[in-house]
């Protein structure tokens, strides 16, 4: 390979790292956030409560373009979760008046300070990451693990690491990316050496892959990228990273080694498309796309997408289970959320087969005949026997073909095919639209807030009305119908 590999990293990182006024502002907005956080934290009536600065911006791993700065107030331990989290607030709210309150394992308060976005967080003073109380507990082990093994060169290797990571999609550790975090991407870094080792190893990764830095993994894992925490060996660092985030970086990877260019260091979102351009899509390709369209849970991302992630596949097995062929679907939200499915069947027939026991398993098999059988008096059938309406059982077709069940629905049969009992009954929903119109899909495997929204309303699009929302989510329709890895 020619030094272009080495030439393409040495652009990016001139381009990715903070220059001197950048750093200067940096440090003075941290030095006075942490000064008015010492005030705040000693008015409060507890002892040993401390201020340290954590994050990628404490280890100069920070991109130019970032505004981030984490303050964690750490508290002891014997303190109450309660106590924890009023005096985490008090303090956040003195520090950055304007700020709001933010909620992950328990609240905190964000804010802005000079430009930067600021968190004020408070942790537990733990001895050591085993001992958590609450999961950013471990982060200042964390900003101390990395602060002894990173110099300013690798420091830049983390930087361009971080941008091809952007760059090609997987950068970030929220539930609606499912990418990789700082904190992994700097351990990555550290344990290959810089970017060119870790995107050299990472296009041949054969997952699972298991890294222990610290030699020191407590258990097993079965997630596909494994990289145990070296301050806590009952850790994955890499667990939240789906699949599909480790093979989309895998493609990438051997892309970049291939063909080396700063453009795959460069996010890069797709036009949106038109109302017009979706239908143009949607008639060549010849599917049906559905979409249910609702109202959005008030809730936080990372709350959001995993409920709709669930509502997603739940609606997929459902569609899929009743015939109607599930090609591709997705979800999307800004305020409405929408969950997609293209079909490649959208109407199915009015009837459905339903094969009961073999004929030899005696009792079962009696009992589904009797279920479904209109001549029994105590069966299915109703009162008389749906056979004295329909008429004639010759199979001349005169009569109506078939009878109604218990329920009032259609049945033809039962009758013997080989060596089972089999009825065709009428099928609950002959179209996709009328199984998202009805009540059924509350039945779904729903992510609990998605299914209370569905519950207070919802609306259903079918083929050519999917355009109807290329207003609010054309850049998220053009990456469905011209996907990339």
């Amino acid at each position: 390979m020619s030094d272009e590999f080495e030439d393409v990293v040495a652009r990016v990182r001139e381009r990715v790292t903070p220059d001197s006024e950048k750093r200067a502002r940096l440090a003075a907005a941290v030095e006075t956030l942490r000064e008015r956080t010492e005030r705040a934290v000693a008015d409060l009536p507890v002892a040993d409560a401390s201020v340290v600065h954590v994050g990628s911006t404490a280890r100069d791993t920070w991109l130019a373009g970032d505004r981030d700065i984490d303050l964690f107030v750490r508290f002891p331990p014997d303190l109450s979760r309660e106590d924890l989290e009023r005096y985490g607030l008090e303090v956040g709210h003195a520090v950055l008046p304007e700020g709001r309150d933010e909620y992950a394992e328990h609240p905190y308060v964000h804010g802005e300070y000079d430009g930067f976005d600021v968190d004020l967080v408070p942790c537990y003073d733990v001895a050591d990451a085993t001992a958590v109380q609450s999961a950013v507990d471990r982060t200042p082990f964390h900003t101390r693990y990395l602060a002894d093994r990173i110099d300013d060169d690798l420091a830049g290797e983390v930087r361009a690491t971080k941008a091809f990571l952007t760059g090609v999609g997987v950068y970030g550790s929220d539930l609606r990316t499912r990418g990789f975090s700082g904190y992994l991407t700097e351990l990555l870094v550290v344990e290959y050496g810089g970017v060119r080792a870790f995107v050299e190893a990472a296009a041949d990764w054969h997952p699972p892959v298991v890294l222990d830095p610290a030699d020191h993994a407590a258990r097993s894992f079965e997630e596909p990228l494994v990289v145990v925490d070296p301050t806590d060996p009952e850790r994955n660092v890499a667990a939240v990273c789906a699949p599909g985030s480790v093979a989309r970086l895998q493609h990438y990877a051997r892309d970049l080694l291939a063909d080396p260019r700063e453009s795959l260091f460069v996010p890069d979102e797709p036009d949106p498309l038109s109302p017009a351009a979706v239908r143009e899509h949607v008639a060549a390709r010849g599917t049906t796309p559905v979409a249910v369209r609702f109202d959005a849970p008030d809730v936080v991302d990372d709350q959001l997408y995993p409920q709709l992630e669930k509502s997603r596949a739940g609606l997929v097995d459902e569609l899929d289970r009743r015939g109607f062929d599930v090609l591709r679907s997705t979800a999307f939200a800004d305020g409405t959320a929408v969950l997609f499915a293209e079909l490649e069947v959208a109407r199915r027939p009015a009837v459905e087969r339903h094969e009961g026991p073999p004929v030899h398993v005696r009792d079962h098999a009696e009992g589904f005949y009797e279920t479904y059988d209109a001549d029994d008096p105590d069966g299915g059938a109703g009162e008389g026997g749906a056979a004295d309406e329909s008429g004639d059982r010759d199979g001349d077709g005169e009569d109506g073909a078939g009878h109604e069940d218990g329920a009032g629905e259609r049945v033809y049969g039962p009758f013997v095919d080989g060596e089972r009992y089999v009825v065709e009954r009428e099928r609950a929903f002959a179209t996709a639209e009328g199984f998202l119109a009805s009540d059924a899909l509350l039945n779904v495997a729903l992510g609990a807030r998605v299914e209370e929204a569905l519950a207070a309303d919802y609306e259903v699009l079918v083929g050519d009305e999917v355009a109807t929302l290329a207003d609010a989510f054309g850049t998220e329709l053009a990456a469905y119908f011209d996907p990339w890895p």
